[in-house]
């Protein structure tokens, strides 16, 4: 039976980028928490349940998407509350540490969290005297917490004591049976690991959440100690969502032909095929770039995209085309210029041009080394990835450095591309084939299998650390901090 006494809370996910948006509500007037662009979703819900929108409230500005949140305030005339002390080219309400506000018959505490940003603020909303939710944003998550190091890299070292004083803040704040609700931890790239669980409370996080169970400086080196490269793409989104994002179009792009794609090919745009790696490898419009849509699609493709490249998108439906071109504008890729469903024999004007991708497991990649075959083989995962382990002999290349270092690459010998799981080493294959490589072979297998395959894993060649050394990595280098005394951190 439901609490009448708590507020209701409406999650709505957008898996794609591992977040939630939420609505609070008392039966009539809503809240919204944190929204996505695409907010014809969230207006959807409201209507469903006869709520009447009053306020759109962000925990933080947000450095993995575009918010819907100016748009969705200005088409209900509800009051946009923002953290304070941000510069936004826009009106909005600023709310700081100790402010509340009434939504209907809640009220909305604001609890200053800095440490995923600095002027980051979560909401404890009550009915009455019964606290029924605190939504975190990028502060508390499901056993674990935000990520420090968004903002800038030299603030990454201070944010994560802030973070850590932010989550015992709250602890010491709430009581132990409040439900929290985070926007990130689902896959996002924002949160420093993923989300244990699908739901959680005060008390619960105490038992499990290091920011609660580990001191100070053990949590900070710890968390620092774990942070890989975040997405490029991220360096758009806070300065989109300052300067006011523009609303959003989620018709569907124009119908291209065979000849409009081959044209668009070979003026060096993206036409992305959204189809699986292995339906891809079988026969693909030659040039296209392989991002199943059933994977992380919209996390890698915007990491990895010339930013501001026209796509075109290639899907097996329309349905699976629409799903992609929402993923899109979620991340603010509003230059989708065109779309085609079916397959290659619609796609092409001669089908029997398609291209095909040869696909091994790590069997084959030991058997290819066994013969004395001269390849040249590809580790494209992430730094602490390599760090752990890697086929001894690859070449470290992320996925994200590949276009940059393409000349490094040669193109007179069997090139062949492995990541964790398939997915990142086929979207690196395509792009290669996209370049002009004739020989790619996509090595379609789980990392954890290499061995068992017979080669030979090693982790020579890892940075050298220290203890109490950590790295922080951004696209263009991997820095090295010595975390602070928390005397130091807080002067």
């Amino acid at each position: 039976m439901q609490d009448t006494a708590a507020p209701h809370v409406i999650p709505l996910d957008s898996s794609g980028l591992g977040d939630r948006s939420y609505i609070a509500h008392d039966g009539s007037v809503a809240l919204v928490v944190d929204p996505q662009r695409d907010y014809d979703r969230i207006e959807e819900l409201l209507a469903a349940h006869g709520l009447t929108l009053t306020h759109v409230a962000e925990t933080h500005i947000h450095n993995d998407y575009v918010t819907g949140g100016l748009e969705l305030a200005r088409r209900h005339g509800a009051t946009y509350v923002v953290p304070g002390d941000v510069e936004l080219s826009y009106q909005a309400t600023p709310v700081r540490d100790g402010d509340s506000f009434d939504v209907g018959d809640m009220t909305v505490d604001v609890i200053h969290t800095p440490g995923h940003t600095p002027h980051h603020v979560s909401f404890a909303v009550r009915k009455g005297d019964h606290l029924g939710a605190v939504f975190t944003g990028g502060s508390l998550l499901y056993g674990s917490v935000g990520r420090p190091d968004l903002v800038a890299p030299d603030l990454a070292v201070k944010q994560a004591h802030d973070q850590w004083h932010s989550v015992r803040r709250l602890a010491d704040t709430l009581d132990d049976q409040t439900p929290i609700y985070p926007t990130h931890g689902f896959g996002s790239f924002c949160a420093a690991t993923q989300a244990q669980g699908l739901s959680s409370t005060i008390g619960n996080e105490k038992t499990i959440n290091p920011a609660l169970t580990e001191a100070e400086e053990q949590f900070v080196a710890n968390l620092l100690a774990g942070l890989d490269v975040f997405p490029a793409y991220y360096a758009h989104m806070g300065p989109a969502n300052a300067a006011g994002p523009r609303d959003v179009d989620l018709s569907m792009p124009e119908q291209a032909d065979p000849a409009v794609l081959r044209e668009r090919i070979g003026r060096g745009e993206w036409v992305v095929d959204l189809r699986s790696r292995k339906v891809f490898a079988a026969g693909h419009v030659p040039g296209a770039v392989n991002f199943d849509l059933d994977g992380a699609f919209i996390n890698y493709l915007a990491w990895m995209i010339p930013w501001g490249t026209p796509v075109t998108l290639l899907g097996a439906t329309p349905e699976q085309v629409h799903a992609a071109h929402r993923e899109l504008v979620r991340v603010g890729i509003d230059n989708a210029v065109g779309q085609a469903a079916g397959g290659p024999d619609s796609w092409l004007e001669d089908p029997a041009a398609a291209q095909r991708l040869e696909q091994v497991d790590f069997h084959g990649v030991a058997a290819a080394l066994a013969a004395d075959e001269d390849i040249y083989l590809i580790d494209t995962r992430q730094i602490l990835e390599w760090e752990a382990g890697h086929v001894a002999g690859a070449v470290f290349i992320p996925f994200y450095e590949v276009a940059d270092r393409l000349a490094q690459i040669p193109r007179d010998k069997p090139v062949y591309v492995y990541c964790g799981s398939g997915y990142r080493a086929a979207a690196v294959a395509s792009l290669l084939l996209h370049h002009g490589f004739a020989n790619v072979v996509h090595v379609d297998d789980d990392f954890a299998d290499a061995a068992a395959a017979g080669l030979n894993i090693v982790a020579e060649g890892a940075p050298a650390r220290e203890p109490g050394w950590t790295w922080i990595a951004s696209r263009a280098a991997v820095r090295e901090y010595s975390p602070r005394s928390a005397a130091d951190t807080r002067r």
